[in-house]
Formats: C-alpha cells, sequence, structure tokens
C-alpha cells in the first residue's frame, strides 16, 4: 500500500488531501472521501471531538487494503490551516465552494494515481453527502459511478439538528423552555439576525447558535439549513448506498430510514441499509441505544479504543464490489 501527500490551490487558498493506493502498479478504483460537517478534517476528526482515531483514516486503510485508491481531504475550513483561511472565506463559504472542493479532490485523486476514471466513487459522512450530491449533479466529466452516503438524514438540516438539541437536554431542567430560546434564536437566524447570547442556553446549544450565525458561516448556513438531502438524492440517478448505523443518535434510523424509505421507493439502484452497531462515525457501538447518553456519545468517537464497525464495512465493500470494481 502507497500514501503520499498531495496540495493543489483553489482560489488562493492551499488544500491538502492524503491519498493512499494499492502497492500492485496496476489500474485501480477510486474513492473520494468527503468529511461531515464544520471543522471536521480529512482523518474525519474535529477540534471540537477529542481523540485522533478518526474514521476517515481508518476507512482509507480498510479500503486500499482491498484494492482501491483514495483521497481524503481538509476543506478549506478545517485542518491545520483553519484560523487563516477562515479570515480568508469571510462571508465566501457557499454550496457552490464545497462543490468545488470535491471537484478538485477528484482531479487530484486523478492526477496522482493510476486510478479508473470509469470507476469513481463518493464515499460521504453526515453533511458530506449535500457536497458530493451536488457535485454529481452538475459535473460534466470525472462523474461517479456510484455514492455511498452515510449517516445520511432523510429530513432537512434544521430539522435534524433540532432534535440532536431536544435529545441532548432530556434530562435538564425546564427542557421546553431550553427550546424556545432555541426556536426563537433559529427564528431569529432564518430572516437574518444577529444571535444573541444568553446565559441561560446550555454549552452545546449555545455553540451551535453562534457557528450557525457567524460572520463567516451565516450566508452558507442559511443555505444549509433547508437542504434535504431526500430532493438531492432525487435529482441524481446514480447508484447509491444508503448507510445509518441502529446506534446512531445524531441521524435517526428509524425516522429518517422511514423517509428516504418512502421517499425513494422507486429507485431500484438505491441500497439502504441499517446496520446494527454502528454509530454515526461508523464505529462499533455494543451500549444499547436507550442507554447512550446523546451529549456524550459524541466525545468518545475518536477515543483510540474505538474500532470500525465490521458489519458495516462489509456491507460496503459488497456494495462496492459490484459499482466500484476494476
Amino acid at each position: 500500500m502507497g500514501e503520499k501527500i498531495v496540495r493543489w490551490d483553489l482560489d488562493d487558498i492551499e488544500m491538502e488531501a492524503t491519498v493512499t493506493f494499492p502497492g500492485d502498479g496496476k489500474e485501480y478504483p477510486g474513492i473520494v472521501m468527503i468529511a461531515g460537517s464544520g471543522p471536521t478534517d480529512r482523518d474525519w476528526c474535529s477540534p471540537l471531538i477529542p481523540g485522533s482515531n478518526g474514521t476517515g483514516k481508518l476507512l482509507a486503510e480498510a479500503l486500499t487494503k482491498s484494492g482501491y485508491a483514495t483521497i481524503r481531504f481538509d476543506k478549506r475550513a478545517s485542518g491545520p490551516y483553519i484560523q487563516e483561511n477562515v479570515q480568508k472565506l469571510m462571508g465566501r463559504i457557499s454550496m457552490k465552494g464545497h462543490a468545488e472542493e470535491v471537484e478538485s479532490a477528484v482531479k487530484a485523486l486523478v492526477e496522482n494515481t493510476n486510478v479508473s476514471r470509469e470507476n469513481l466513487c463518493a464515499l460521504t459522512n453526515s453533511e458530506g453527502a449535500i457536497h458530493a450530491l451536488n457535485y454529481q449533479a452538475g459535473a460534466s466529466e470525472n462523474k461517479f459511478s456510484g455514492l455511498v452516503l452515510t449517516g445520511v438524514p432523510g429530513r432537512s438540516v434544521g430539522d435534524v439538528a433540532r432534535e440532536q438539541i431536544f435529545n441532548q437536554l432530556k434530562g435538564a431542567e425546564n427542557p421546553e423552555y431550553l427550546m424556545g430560546l432555541y426556536d426563537k434564536a433559529v427564528s431569529d437566524f432564518e430572516i437574518g439576525k444577529p444571535y444573541i447570547p444568553d446565559p441561560k442556553i446550555p454549552e452545546s446549544m449555545d455553540l451551535l447558535l453562534r457557528s450557525i450565525t457567524s460572520p463567516a458561516n451565516q450566508p452558507f448556513s442559511l443555505e444549509l439549513w433547508k437542504m434535504n438531502p431526500a430532493d438531492l438524492i432525487n435529482e441524481v440517478p446514480d447508484p447509491m448506498l444508503l448507510l445509518i448505523g441502529k446506534k446512531d443518535i445524531q441521524v435517526n434510523w428509524e425516522v429518517d430510514g422511514a423517509i428516504l424509505r418512502r421517499r425513494l421507493s422507486g429507485r431500484q439502484n438505491i441500497t439502504i441499509s441499517f446496520p446494527e452497531n454502528a454509530d454515526h462515525v461508523l464505529k462499533y457501538e455494543p451500549m444499547p441505544r436507550d442507554q447512550i447518553v446523546p451529549g456524550l456519545a459524541g466525545q468518545n468517537y475518536n477515543q483510540a479504543s474505538r474500532d470500525l464497525d465490521d458489519e458495516t464495512l462489509g456491507i460496503m465493500l459488497g456494495w462496492l464490489r459490484e459499482n466500484c470494481s476494476r
């Protein structure tokens, strides 16, 4: 297995990625890995979550051992240069910009490996699905032959975020009052009013509200908030595997899974799967779902002791053999 760091410029900002590839010298299928929201980096680690055992790195290694080249990249608003880049991107972060990042990563994979252009697939987590689908809908070359979308909801980003906050407030004093504060802040955000911090608002809620209303993020956040992946999936005719783990506490496999199944019922080239013990980042979670504490689960995503969920990896590799193989 080979590995190298590649760099390129996009709108005067340097992007960096890790490319892995089989060592047999033959042409091989390629996988473009697209991380989730916010400052999540190429390895699917985040400064907001402790630990460096990122699922992106683990998946890249497993996929390359199975014969795939991969590229995993730092979005311009993530990685080691996030502070410097965010200043350059102030007010410029957009759906179009994210799709351009995906496009540039696809080109970097094609130019730096012996990859087959006819066998390129996307592998995404959470919000990354939106950017892969937007790229696919607009691409004129180097299109994906299939897409693997993990932790993908069937509802709008705003609806999913509200449910996550609601779940985090279970057990808190006056959860209805706190949700009222949240709903008021979001309503103000949606009409362009600034967020006014309130000392009564819990830290996790405050962090989300500060993030979506910051000057660097607000135009993009408004664009993203009402985006529904199910709408985008219906606009892209290519084969897809949708994966939601039953231990995912950010996307509800029963609620979102039912919506996706209903809305995509006519699509014979879409497979929807719910691995029994996978969490949001595809790690094995032995704890029963009703015992998982939403506010703490994310803090354990990248702990050194966590492993990929074997069932999830098996489902993924089986689908890729049928839809993205040499």
